[in-house]
């Protein structure tokens, strides 16, 4: 049974604001140790249901939070970008199953630290008109690879937004969104028991799980954060403008999308 656990920052219990996702100060320091916690307690539960490997994706912001030092030894580490796939670097057809840790709601939803991709440049993600958060969009992905997503810890406001995408998943709520830098957490150590409990059910029942399938062709529509994003974005060839802050673009498949996505993120940043 082979695992792939992508794991992000925004919904680790004890997460609340922006500083705390951003090197280069103590409470980040904090909150990445807080994040390799609660990865090492969904590894554990996945040795626990029986996997024979498991490789953990760090997938948040310059994707080197997690400390490789601390990381349960069984498992392995992808680290660094830029990466092909970004969030689902290095997960392929092998797997067996996929878990998002630390995930969040998607740009322009309640929830803490809720965004997809760029809380800096997208207001809105949409593929094939479904709302898109980080775990719709790399969840997709992994269905078109016949992986199904089996395990999400974050917030309440995360199982609302996917819960009717990936039934039978286990959901593990950490805590409970004030706003959007804010919330009602559970302890760190009972927010990672909870974490390794159903990361062992989930591992020992994967074929109970649907695939989230978005079929290609997929229509990629992305509201931006300005209008100057929008008129940066519009310059690339295939992109086809449809209204003030947004553009579309005709995509192949789900890949081909995050693609783009990838691409209009790097050129709003040239905008900070």
């Amino acid at each position: 049974m082979r695992i792939f656990i992508s794991a992000d920052i925004e919904g680790v219990a004890g997460v609340v604001n922006a500083q705390q996702g951003s090197p280069g100060n103590p409470e980040y320091e904090r909150a990445r140790r807080l994040m390799t916690q609660e990865v090492n307690a969904a590894i554990a539960g996945a040795f626990d249901g029986g996997a024979s490997y498991v490789l953990v994706n760090d997938s948040h912001g310059p994707m080197t939070n997690l400390i490789a030092e601390d990381l349960d030894p069984r498992a392995e580490l992808v680290l660094g970008r830029p990466k092909a796939m970004s969030m689902a670097a290095g997960l392929d057809d092998s797997f067996d199953a996929v878990f998002f840790t630390g995930y969040h709601s998607g740009a322009g939803r309640h929830g803490v630290l809720s965004h997809t991709v760029s809380g800096f440049a997208f207001q809105a993600l949409r593929m094939n008109g479904i709302d898109t958060a980080e775990a719709t969009l790399y969840g997709a992905y992994a269905g078109g690879l016949g992986v199904p997503v089996v395990l999400l810890s974050g917030d309440e406001q995360l199982q609302a937004q996917c819960e009717p995408h990936f039934p039978g998943a286990e959901f593990v709520v950490v805590k409970h969104a004030l706003g959007h830098r804010a919330a009602r957490a559970l302890s760190p150590e009972l927010a990672r028991t909870r974490i390794r409990a159903a990361a062992e059910r989930a591992v020992q029942k994967p074929k109970a799980h649907a695939l989230f399938l978005i079929p290609g062709p997929v229509r990629l529509e992305a509201d931006l954060a300005s209008v100057g994003m929008a008129d940066l974005c519009a310059i690339i060839p295939v992109a086809e403008r449809i209204g003030p802050r947004s553009v579309a673009f005709a995509c192949a498949d789900v890949a081909a999308a995050q693609g783009w996505i990838a691409v209009m993120a790097a050129l709003a940043g040239t905008m900070r």
